[in-house]
């Protein structure tokens, strides 16, 4: 929920409509993987290839642990959390969950 608030607040600095994608499929490793792909302002490019989600790009009003958090949930769930520009504007947000943890979790 937090990346996808993320990438509707990103879009709403723009003089054009932005468009959301939320997509899931499965990894080459099992695992599902999900991606927030949003047409906002993008990471800054003195921010890419940062290693730490924390500093990539946040609200001015925020208190910037939103992304931290996300992280720490999803690495708690023995997922990963990653972050890319597109090749247009804005930026997409991934992350997997392993698909047996999934299925013991809802057992």
């Amino acid at each position: 929920m937090n990346l996808m608030l993320n990438a509707i607040e990103a879009m709403k600095e723009m003089a054009t409509p932005g468009k959301l994608t939320i997509s899931t499929q499965q990894d080459e490793n099992r695992q599902i993987l999900v991606s927030v792909s949003d047409t906002g302002i993008g990471i800054r490019p003195n921010r890419r290839g940062k290693s730490s989600i924390r500093s990539l790009p946040s609200k001015s009003k925020a208190t910037g642990m939103g992304l931290p958090i996300s992280r720490s949930i999803i690495e708690s769930h023995g997922g990963r959390l990653w972050a890319t520009s597109n090749s247009g504007p804005g930026a997409t947000f991934r992350f997997t969950l392993p698909v047996e943890a999934a299925a013991v979790q809802s057992a």
